[in-house]
């Protein structure tokens, strides 16, 4: 074998990498703390580059249906504002569902928590007669029921001392309170301002970003790399797309049909279901299980008729909305969504269901490509192969 500078060059590299792989295996410990340090020192901007992505599609929907090029075609100062104006527009939007919150589920959360205590306060009544006559056989789960008490007062009471006090342990100190909170604003604002500036310059950056991709990297692999994120945000944004306006469809359609049905809770029920319909397969039915328990401690025969209602509702939004709307947006059969939602569920809670649906997808499209074009190589046609 003869050893040139290319022969060279790789053993030394193949040292520097087994050499890396030992100290990290060595001193996992101290590796570890410096992840979690880098972490911790670009987790601002990594927020800020999650905010501006999330932001970044209703803001291209904006410009692109209120700003078309054939509107602002020789118009320089409508090409200026453009990106400004839709992106203040996706600021003043969220900004108003805020605030919306606030003033119309805040209350409503207020008077339904107040309602809650007095309906278990009523129904606990109701319980024991019925377990009376259900289990008059078995004395003991009798005594056990009829010693059932609910004091909604004391249950506030000791919420209020654990704010007071049992917070006031965790955090040691109201310093330490206000530290955090000034850390966490802090940071806040720093992806914020991060993300504004991703979003008022993002083809500059990724003018930048390519420049030194391609300087740095061979003219393939960038292209490459360029691909897989061009594919990788393609199907992220559609995914963020259809699952959200799926879910506000969902929420309308129950907040309507409870409404005419004369149902408890409306729009809070709705806007639960809005909000747990963003986790895929299974969300939905977290939200129909918090509703039917909200209805149940009003009329029981109501909680019934809600999860009839839920049950007719969700096929009408499996079989015709979500093949619309979110269709094959991830492009993905459905045993691997199934698998992406287990997986991200198990790793990063409800975040990770959120987000693995459309890793999983980048991965699958990019592996079939992969094997379609090892097929090809092979001069083998992917249809003749069952």
């Amino acid at each position: 074998m003869e050893f040139n500078d290319e022969v060279v060059k790789r053993i030394r590299g193949l040292i520097v990498f087994a050499a890396l792989v030992v100290l990290c295996f060595w001193r996992y410990d101290i590796i570890l703390d410096v992840i979690r340090f880098i972490i911790h020192v670009i987790f601002p901007f990594l927020l800020g580059g999650a905010i501006a992505f999330v932001l970044n599609v209703p803001m291209n929907f904006i410009q692109r249906h209120l700003f078309k090029p054939e509107r602002i075609e020789g118009k320089k100062y409508l090409q200026k504002l453009a990106r400004p104006v839709s992106m203040l527009l996706v600021l003043f939007g969220v900004i108003g569902v805020i605030a919306l919150v606030m003033l119309v589920l805040v209350p409503q959360l207020g008077e339904t928590f107040i309602n809650l205590g007095r309906n278990i306060q009523r129904f606990i009544p109701k319980l024991q007669v019925w377990a009376a006559g259900v289990f008059h056989d078995n004395p003991d789960m009798i005594i056990w029921i009829n010693d059932l008490k609910f004091d909604w007062n004391k249950i506030m009471d000791t919420g209020i001392n654990f704010f007071t006090q049992g917070a006031g342990n965790v955090l040691n100190s109201t310093i330490t309170a206000a530290r955090s909170i000034v850390s966490g604003l802090t940071t806040f604002f720093i992806a914020f301002v991060f993300s504004i500036y991703i979003l008022l310059q993002k083809e500059k950056l990724t003018r930048q970003c390519k420049r030194v991709m391609y300087a740095f990297m061979k003219k393939s692999r960038a292209e490459a790399t360029l691909e897989v994120l061009a594919l990788t945000n393609k199907t992220f944004s559609s995914f963020l797309t259809g699952q959200c306006v799926e879910a506000l469809i969902l929420g309308s359609m129950f907040v309507v049909a409870m409404t005419i049905l004369n149902l408890p809770y409306a729009l809070l029920v709705g806007i639960v279901i809005a909000v747990t319909a963003l986790i895929p397969i299974f969300g939905a039915f977290i939200g129909c299980v918090i509703g039917a328990f909200l209805i149940f401690m009003v009329n029981p025969l109501q909680a019934l008729g809600f999860i009839v209602l839920f049950l007719v509702l969700q096929q009408i939004e499996g079989n015709l909305i979500y093949p619309h709307v979110v269709g094959g947006s991830v492009g993905l059969p459905s045993i691997w969504v199934l698998a992406a939602v287990s997986i991200g569920g198990s790793l990063m809670g409800i975040v990770g269901m959120l987000i693995f649906i459309p890793i999983v997808s980048v991965v699958y499209a990019l592996f079939r490509e992969i094997v379609y074009l090892k097929l090809k190589q092979k001069k083998l046609d992917p249809g003749d192969i069952e």
